[in-house]
């Protein structure tokens, strides 16, 4: 327990950890016009330490936390769970699919900016002590993301090691600096009342709206608790919470209103003001390396929802790289990788500050929040059966608070906000349209499939020529007789000894044990049906998943099995089901995806491809 809460401390939180380096500055900041008096220091910590409480230990971590799918969290696992606790035929299924897409969208959003955000916030501390360094404050920040970006693909399992006690020694110095200010200020103690943030609201109205889309950066990374539940189970996330994180950020943010009110003058940047001058050089360094390590997880957020966009069909295959041995969730997605980094890199540069990026920061994360929100409230009230009143009750009050957030955030729109959300809605176009794309595809080749049993019966009237080995097919779901098989008997005029149609199944759930991962079927004169049910977070592996059938007495030798793939060849045509230019990107995207022999494992030297063409 301790051990998986140490790990949590690093993984989960290095991006809610991060947000004491630039909340309170964007707070305070010139453009907001909020003026540094002790009323409103006060409304302003008390609002951050009560949305800390509302939003990450209600409902993160105390309510979130327990909608898990099989044990996983995340965006995509809460979507998956959502549309499992209603039928495929339900009116309710497709816009859950359109919500969850939409928010693993603004995920991805929120994926370019974290990394941006947080190394460049660290790097502006050289300019705070230095005003000569601002010039060097974007090369320096673009090195240390190309590095970051050219490591991912010897993977994070050396380095990961150290971001439990890295991190842990970022969260005492927090609290540590923290408490060194409170005590010349004990008086800020008060701003935990949270009749102070009442009053501010009060006092302020539109001032106090325009505040929260700054507030909101202390609560960016929340959803971060739920995508790595996963990895460390929710005990040690909500240990680590309770027990690590939220006292030292709530010790940090008290300390920075402390320093305001006994030094105005630091609210350039109260982050590294809080000790004096002598300690902003070694608050670099380690800022730096938490803003790496904060950067580090949403990068690997980034490549697991990939995965699981693959395997749950709304993204082409692409080439994944483990970089473990011993753990299946360390990847590496080199197309992931290098496009997110060309994003970053654009954001550094197009931003070319923290206060910048700020703008653009909240919009995707409390855009991700709204839609956990709603999707929990389908999980529990459908899926667990819970009672109406208890699922308003439940999901409506954080639902409200959510909605303010955005639109708070949805102000900034034109001036920075703009950015995730055209990522994201770019990102929700492309999964949108490849989903759609294999359900026409799907439809297509079910229309003019040639029925898998009629076809045998009548084969075996007078059976071709049986040759040594054993050939497998893959089918889809929807397919009948395989177009490889139609092409063999075509123009090899021969037959296998042993035939086997394999068909993959995608679940919506994360795992699939090996006691449920084949369903054998028998169909006669050495034919047989073999189904294989993945989940999204299972890799898909032929070769392995066919050694599984030696228990009902299908062995599979590697040298005597061939495996024919018909290779699909998508065509744009008019009177099509999308509109044309989504059938254009629907195309690109099919002929760069991943080869499939490649991504299921299958040896190269085993596949035979037939080439077919399939309508749209």
């Amino acid at each position: 327990m301790a051990g998986l809460t140490l790990a949590a401390v690093g993984i989960v939180y290095g991006d809610i950890g991060t947000s004491p380096l630039y909340t309170m500055k964007e707070v305070f900041a010139p453009a907001h016009g909020l003026q540094l008096t002790q009323a409103n220091i006060f409304g302003i910590v008390s609002m951050i330490l009560w949305g800390l409480i509302i939003i990450v230990s209600l409902k993160y971590v105390t309510l979130v936390l327990r909608a898990d799918n099989r044990g996983e969290g995340g965006i995509m696992a809460l979507t998956a769970l959502s549309l499992e606790s209603v039928s495929k035929n339900s009116k309710l299924y497709f816009p859950l699919t359109v919500l969850g897409l939409f928010g693993a969208s603004l995920f991805y959003g929120d994926g370019v900016i974290t990394p941006a955000m947080s190394v460049l916030s660290a790097m502006e501390g050289i300019e705070v002590a230095t005003p000569s360094f601002k010039p060097v404050v974007v090369p320096i920040t673009l090195i240390v993301l190309i590095c970051l970006y050219a490591v991912q693909r010897k993977g994070t399992a050396g380095i990961g090691k150290m971001f439990g006690p890295v991190m842990l020694l970022w969260f005492s110095v927090l609290a540590l600096m923290g408490l060194y200010n409170i005590i010349r200020v004990p008086g800020i103690l008060a701003a935990f009342n949270p009749l102070y943030a009442v009053n501010f609201v009060i006092d302020h109205h539109w001032g106090a709206f325009f505040a929260l889309g700054a507030v909101v950066l202390a609560f960016t990374g929340s959803e971060a608790l739920y995508a790595d539940m996963g990895h460390f189970g929710a005990k040690p996330i909500r240990a680590a919470w309770f027990f690590i994180v939220f006292p030292a950020l709530a010790l940090n943010y008290l300390g920075q209103g402390a320093l305001l009110m006994f030094n105005p003058a630091a609210v350039t940047n109260p982050f590294y003001y809080q000790l004096g001058a002598w300690s902003i050089y070694p608050l670099v360094i380690l800022s730096t390396v938490a803003a790496v390590i904060a950067s580090q997880s949403t990068i690997s957020g980034t490549f697991s929802m990939t995965k699981q966009a693959i395997s749950l069909g709304f993204l082409p295959r692409m080439k994944i790289v483990h970089t473990s041995a011993k753990e299946i969730g360390q990847i590496y997605i080199p197309v992931a990788n290098w496009m997110q980094l060309f994003v970053v890199v654009g954001a550094v540069i197009g931003f070319g500050s923290s206060t910048n990026l700020a703008s653009a920061y909240g919009i995707a994360n409390t855009g991700t929040m709204l839609v956990t929100s709603l999707l929990t409230f389908f999980v529990i009230r459908f899926g667990w059966k819970y009672n109406l009143l208890l699922c308003v009750a439940a999901t409506f009050f954080f639902l409200a608070i959510d909605v303010s957030l955005f639109s708070a955030n949805a102000l900034k729109f034109f001036h920075g906000g703009y950015f995730p959300i055209v990522l994201g809605l770019i990102i929700f176009t492309l999964m949108l349209t490849w989903k759609r794309g294999r359900e026409l595809v799907f439809e297509n080749l079910k229309k003019h499939a040639i029925p898998l049993e009629d076809f045998l019966a009548s084969l075996f009237v007078s059976a071709p020529t049986r040759v040594y080995g054993t050939a497998v097919f893959l089918r889809g779901e929807a397919d009948g007789v395989p177009h490889a098989l139609l092409h063999n008997l075509s123009h090899n005029k021969i037959l296998h000894e042993r035939v086997v149609f394999l068909t993959l199944h995608n679940r919506e759930i994360p795992w699939v044990p090996f006691s449920e991962r084949i369903k054998i079927s028998d169909l006669g004169n050495s034919c047989y049906q073999i189904d294989l049910f993945y989940g999204f977070k299972n890799e898909p592996d032929i070769p392995a998943a066919l050694a599984l059938c030696a228990s009902s007495g299908l062995i599979f030798e590697p040298m005597e099995t061939s495996y024919f793939i018909s290779r699909q060849t998508i065509i744009s045509t008019p009177g099509g089901g999308m509109a044309r230019w989504r059938e254009g990107i629907f195309v690109a995207m099919s002929r760069n995806a991943r080869d499939a022999a490649d991504y299921y494992h299958i040896p190269s030297n085993r596949v035979i491809e037939v080439g077919a063409q399939v309508e749209i």
